[in-house]
């Protein structure tokens, strides 16, 4: 067991971090899709009383390329590029994370 004498710090550090940035992650996702969604409900309101005109063809067109499978499998290499940088962190970071987000 004395090989993992130098790791305890990372690891130790790495499951609060990811505990904390889970938990807040679930709390402030919540309040972003509420509001997303009072959002959306309002501009379909305004839209449908005439008061604006919202282009969703050109929304639907702009956002899409970020949904396409090369962004994705980008973005992802990059994640986990960065977590197993220092795998020790990294590990305990990934399941702190996941506790966070199911406690929160």
């Amino acid at each position: 067991m004395d090989w993992i004498q130098p790791y305890i710090g990372q690891i130790s550090f790495g499951g609060i971090a990811g505990f904390a940035t889970g938990y807040a992650l679930n709390k402030v996702g919540k309040f972003v899709a509420v509001a997303f969604g009072i959002i959306f409900v309002v501009v379909q309101v305004l839209a449908s009383m005439g008061y604006i005109s919202v282009d969703w063809t050109r929304i639907q067109r702009d956002v899409e390329p970020l949904f396409q499978q090369e962004q994705l499998r980008g973005a992802w290499e990059r994640l986990v590029a960065v977590l197993t940088t220092n795998l020790p962190f990294g590990g305990a970071f990934v399941a702190g994370l996941i506790l966070g987000l199911r406690r929160g």
